[in-house]
């Protein structure tokens, strides 16, 4: 069975859920937010429900839905609620599953896990979503670090939107071997017919 591919960034707002709208249309695979943080009526899922035209597509429940839009332990402690590792089970699917991420790899999802713990629950391979500002090259220089001290397969980085020459061509030294490089554009206008036109940005191969 293929791994889940698992949508992280090397920080917050740069582009994890429409790169997995884009994945999720070109790969016709299923989508899946484990944990949801604010914006409850227009949450992630929706976002990607609403981009995606692949009429196979299920678009699978979060396991925590929180009304604070904060990290998920803070948005959790606020509900009284604890997140527990043991509580995430894959969705069943027979198609790939994209699954997305809130923020980045360190973010806490208690005070005993954090988000690249959840990759590895998942036995998942990572996509690492980039966006241009300075101090990515830092970011996404330990994004990887992290996840190949982990043994955490990183099946593809992708740049959303432009980025200069300079800074592209460090990131391209330090990808590991066998990484898929892939560029997300600036969308104009956003809507299902923009993803579809969306340049193919991988194809999956099975670790």
């Amino acid at each position: 069975m293929n791994k889940p591919l698992f949508v992280t960034g090397i920080g917050t707002s740069v582009g994890k859920t429409i790169v997995s709208a884009v994945l999720t249309q070109q790969l016709k695979a299923d989508y899946w937010k484990p944990v949801q943080a604010g914006d409850l009526n227009c949450s992630d899922r929706d976002t990607v429900s609403s981009l995606v035209s692949h009429q196979h597509t299920v678009f699978h429940p979060e396991t925590y839905r929180f009304q604070l839009a904060a990290s998920p332990h803070q948005a959790a402690q606020v509900e009284n609620i604890e997140i527990k590792l043991s509580d995430f089970t894959l969705p069943l699917t027979e198609r790939l599953l994209v699954i997305e991420g809130a923020g980045g790899l360190m973010v806490p999802l208690s005070d005993q896990f954090r988000m690249i713990e959840l990759i590895q629950h998942f036995q998942a391979a990572a996509i690492l979503v980039i966006r241009n500002y300075l101090g990515c090259i830092n970011h996404a220089l330990l994004s990887m670090e992290a996840l190949s001290s982990r043994n955490i397969p990183l099946q593809a980085v992708i740049i959303n939107g432009k980025m200069d020459d300079a800074t592209e061509d460090i990131l391209l030294s330090y990808f590991p071997a066998k990484t898929l490089f892939a560029k997300v554009p600036e969308f104009i206008t956003l809507d299902k017919q923009s993803i579809q036109r969306c340049p193919t940005l991988l194809t999956y191969t099975k670790y």
